[in-house]
């Protein structure tokens, strides 16, 4: 640990080998470049060179149709429904694609603008196959919106009667259905440029071109992180989550079974868009009223798992520390990775397994959660776990892999049955024929109602980071954090880009806590060293970083790191609300620092039901033997293998 003199807040780092964030909207513009004049349906406009014609025609208040094209992905021009005019061209021109550098002219509603793409809409409803009706994406599908606004009300060229591809369900998490493809490929540049798992490719030509996976494999027979991006840019329901809502649904409907729930801090930021809110509108009361009213026993906090996973996780680290800079343990890993979130560690169990002791060895908030309910939980009430069912609120489809996986069973049983996205609680609230936004608001139940805003911000990327640093300055100096930072606001940790650092020295410390007596004798060990910390959200930056580790960067100089599968962290969500952009994401993680902001406690170790919790039932205290039993676990190197 760099013990040279900095000052005592931290500053920003932003190393040139730094990863940043993806957002595609447009093709990278030179500022610099000269600006060029165009016309668009008549409008004066004005962009540097190189902008392209969509983009010229948002500035322009122009509204131009588009279907492959995503502001998160690099233009494609493969649907070709966003075809124009330019005077003196021979053919239409894809405007998601043409870069202008000289003055042209627009035309975006001519008579050939319009058979043309009301030709490409109708050759794309012939091609696909499936009942509207009993589609996940009724009533939220581009194509079937665009049919409407082209006024398709017929089938020119036919329409395909019989299955051509079987469903894949393959995965337990997301479900391929390619007869319903139009061969956009965002579900293939999501993988490979937003992600960079390569899960996805374009397989053959011409009319025997499909989406596929290495060698047609089904999806759990190849290196796919269950990350549930691709379903967020998918335009129409080739791509889904696996849906549980009925057997959920059952389990409420079982007189013999004791049924809670908990949810998590993204969803609350993102549930109110299925009903018709603007993004980031807090529904997070309301929601509780509703999961009452649909029959849970139970509605809880996951902010409370989130708050006990800072703890477990802020000690395993002080102990590394502790282990690797005092003890001069040669086997302990440096930087420590955060572990919470399951797309993340499933991406590097298949293409970093090597580095798998760098991991955090605590669960994430939601398998903490379901350890708990069906331990400490069912003691107090005097419930048998076997009669509780634990289904998780989740913005991740990923949750629905770990939930799964076979070590998640430490409390004797599956720690957490079910796992549901936002899309699916919002399904089954419109269901039960409940107005959220109506709703009266409600308080969560105890004893996992009480959470502190730490818990909240683990919803937006760097949040996990912030929440962990809020609490090793206040145990380590014995001075509050707001000595530190403003309000607690921990700013150098915030923001979208893809990745950023950011330094603390402890110029001075305080005496051991007594919850962590038990783990170091003192914190002069510490005085005057420079913690570094990082953060990275997205697949495609988490490998950068990783590189850049491998390499001996500036991230190898980091003692923790906070990893995020999600573009965004958890508010980006496989899970979440669809559609999904930078600006929607933005929308969304102010919901969740403004109710940080407002939280009557904002520190993970000040919650006292967590504190309680060591009393009673965790007599080990932080990382003890009670702890490591049932909120702790241990990973699988999976390696590149293909099944």
């Amino acid at each position: 640990m760099d013990t040279a003199s900095h000052t005592a807040s931290p500053a920003a780092a932003s190393p040139a080998s730094a990863p940043r964030s993806h957002s595609h909207s447009h093709p990278a513009v030179d500022p610099n470049a000269a600006p060029v004049s165009l016309t668009i349906d008549g409008i004066e406009v004005t962009v540097p060179s190189g902008t392209t014609i969509l983009a010229a025609a948002e500035k322009a208040g122009v509204r131009i149709p588009t279907l492959c094209h995503h502001a998160d992905l690099a233009p494609a021009g493969v649907c070709r429904v966003c075809v124009v005019e330019v005077e003196g061209s021979r053919a239409l021109q894809a405007s998601c694609a043409y870069p202008i550098t000289q003055p042209i002219k627009v035309n975006t509603t001519t008579k050939a603008v319009r058979k043309a793409r009301r030709h490409i809409i109708d050759l794309m409803l012939a091609n696909h196959y499936g009942d509207c009706y009993t589609c996940a994406r009724n009533g939220n599908c581009e194509l079937q919106a665009l049919a409407k606004e082209y006024g398709v009300d017929g089938l020119k060229f036919g329409h395909t009667t019989e299955a051509k591809y079987e469903i894949d369900r393959s995965s337990g998490t997301i479900v391929r259905d390619m007869n319903k493809c139009v061969l956009c490929r965002r579900c293939v540049r999501t993988c490979n440029e937003l992600q960079e798992v390569g899960c996805l490719t374009l397989d053959g030509r011409g009319a025997e071109s499909k989406i596929s996976t290495f060698a047609d494999k089904a999806l759990a027979s190849v290196i796919c992180i269950s990350c549930g991006q691709c379903i967020n840019r998918c335009p129409t329901g080739a791509l889904s989550e696996l849906d549980q809502t009925d057997e959920v649904w059952a389990l409420l409907d079982d007189p013999a079974k004791h049924v809670v729930i908990q949810t998590a801090p993204a969803p609350r930021a993102a549930m109110g868009e299925c009903f018709g809110l603007e993004p980031g509108t807090p529904v997070t009361f309301e929601m509780n009223s509703a999961l009452r009213r649909i029959g849970f026993d139970g509605v809880f906090d996951t902010n409370f798992t989130a708050d006990l996973t800072i703890i477990e996780e802020g000690t395993e680290l002080i102990l590394r520390l502790y282990k690797a800079l005092v003890k001069k343990d040669p086997a302990i890993m440096l930087p420590m990775f955060t572990s919470c979130s399951p797309g993340w560690v499933k991406y590097i169990e298949h293409f970093n397994p090597d580095m798998l002791a760098h991991l955090s060895t605590a669960k994430s908030p939601q398998q903490m959660f379901g350890a708990l309910i069906k331990t400490y939980y069912a003691e107090k009430k005097g419930i048998d776990p076997a009669d509780i069912a634990v289904v998780s609120l989740m913005p991740c489809t990923a949750k629905k892999y770990e939930c799964n996986r076979p070590e998640m069973v430490s409390s004797g049983f599956k720690d957490v049955d079910y796992a549901l996205t936002t899309r699916e609680l919002a399904k089954m609230v419109k269901e039960a024929g409940i107005d959220l936004p109506k709703l009266p608001k409600s308080d969560f139940d105890p004893p996992f109602g009480s959470a502190t805003g730490s818990g909240v911000i683990f919803g937006a990327t760097g949040g996990v980071m912030e929440a962990a640093i809020r609490t090793v300055i206040e145990l380590v100096t014995g001075k509050t954090v707001e000595n530190f930072y403003d309000h607690a606001d921990i700013v150098p940790l915030r923001g979208f880009e893809g990745a950023r650092m950011a330094e603390l020295t402890i110029g001075e410390v305080g005496e051991v806590p007594a919850i962590l007596k038990h783990l170091v004798p003192d914190w002069n060990w510490l005085k005057g060293a420079t913690l570094k910390v990082g953060v990275a959200h997205g697949t495609a930056n988490a490998r950068k970083v990783l590189d850049d580790i491998k390499a001996g960067g500036p991230f190898s100089q980091c003692h923790f790191i906070e990893f995020m599968a999600c573009p965004g962290g958890c508010l980006g969500g496989g899970g979440q609300p669809i559609p999904t952009d930078a600006e929607i994401r933005a929308a969304r993680a102010k919901a969740i620092y403004a109710e940080d902001r407002g939280a009557p406690v904002r520190k993970s170790h000040e919650n006292a039901a967590v504190l309680q919790l060591y009393t009673e039932f965790l007599l080990g205290g932080p990382g003890g033997h009670e702890a490591h039993q049932l909120l702790h676990t241990h990973y699988t190197p999976r390696g590149k293998f293909i099944a």
